[in-house]
């Protein structure tokens, strides 16, 4: 980019996009609004070098790939970073896109840009979003079931979420069967649905995201945890170093500095929460009963010693090793050997 590049602050909302345009003097040269369909944007932004700045949110990831083409800059900012906006005493439209360009004129990793993926990692990753979502609805009915059992005095046998439309429908109380059994049929419709995604899952790592086999060596990484680990963090090469996963998944402590005082404070929980839900429930598999013998167990179990807390802290130690561990895996393609360092140390 040359310092002839004009900058645009882009402030988008479901409906009209309000958009500050600074010239290369850094004084504004046009302001408006546009509405925040594909079209608006490529009339209005078609030609010209400009560098784009907007927030991520759920319009950016089509923003960013529309206006990125022709090589042009986007600047996809993260909210955490822009308190400028979220903090002003001043907050409108205007004034949120003019703000915007200023930071993207000034110094782009100020805000800690975030990068999306393509389409079709987007529309792949919508599949998993969307089996989660029935997993959830499945749980609030079967609680629901439960729960209005219970209240009858009937408590309905234990048994797998997807066996439980199957085993409990000649248990419920005959006062509920009329209010129950249209949420059994729907708990069961869920089931199948649910299957159907697990079935596409093995069907995208055999054919389009082959690496996943690679990181499926750990125990307690399966088929979702690996495809999701990969279309979420989409080019393992942005990461110089694989410890950076930590904090980009929010597997760290937060910071709090000042002085002499630095006190101890729990994670920061930022990045994908799906993604670092996943890897905390492959870590209790590490550290439970039917986890293996391995290097990364053993270091596991050594910060379990010490109550309750330290075992919750052990979990999320081993996540964000976990972390490490896969994307180490992604990027050399190596075997893994769960044994390598004790065997080495012997």
């Amino acid at each position: 980019m040359t310092s002839a590049v004009r900058t645009v602050g882009l402030d988008v909302s479901d409906k009209f996009t309000t958009y500050c345009l600074l010239g290369s003097d850094g004084e504004v040269e046009e302001e408006g609004r546009i509405r925040t369909t594909p079209q608006a944007f490529t009339e209005r932004f078609s030609t010209g070098d400009f560098r784009f700045v907007l927030e991520a949110g759920t319009h950016s990831p089509w923003i960013s790939r529309l206006l990125g083409k022709g090589e042009r800059e986007v600047i996809v900012a993260n909210p955490r970073r822009v308190e400028l906006i979220s903090k002003a005493t001043r907050k409108n439209d205007r004034a949120d896109a003019e703000t915007l360009a200023r930071l993207g004129r000034m110094d782009a990793v100020l805000l800690s840009p975030v990068r999306h993926r393509s389409a079709e990692a987007q529309a792949d990753l919508a599949a998993i979003r969307a089996r989660a979502a029935l997993i959830s609805s499945r749980t609030l009915l079967i609680n629901h079931t439960r729960g209005a059992a219970k209240a009858m005095g009937v408590r309905l046998p234990a048994c797998d979420a997807h066996s439980f439309h199957k085993y409990v429908g000649e248990e419920l109380p005959p006062e509920l069967v009329m209010a129950l059994t249209p949420l059994l049929s729907a708990i069961a419709k869920l089931t199948e649905e649910i299957k159907a995604f697990d079935r596409l899952v093995l069907w995208l790592i055999e054919e389009r995201y082959t690496e996943a086999r690679v990181l499926q060596q750990v125990a307690g990484v399966g088929p979702l945890i690996a495809l999701t680990f990969i279309l979420t963090i989409g080019d393992p090469h942005r990461f110089k170093k694989s410890r950076e996963l930590g904090p980009y998944l929010g597997l760290i402590p937060r910071q709090h500095e000042s002085g002499e005082s630095s006190p101890a404070l729990r994670i920061s929980k930022a990045g994908d929460h799906y993604l670092r839900q996943l890897l905390v429930n492959g870590a209790h598999y590490v550290l439970g009963h039917y986890g293996p013998d391995s290097d990364l167990r053993r270091w596991g179990l050594q910060r379990t010693l010490g109550g309750k807390n330290a075992k919750k802290r052990a979990v999320v130690a081993v996540a964000r090793r976990l972390a490490i561990l896969l994307h180490r895996l992604w990027v050399t393609g190596e075997v893994y050997e769960p044994l390598h360092t004790s065997r080495a140390s012997a």
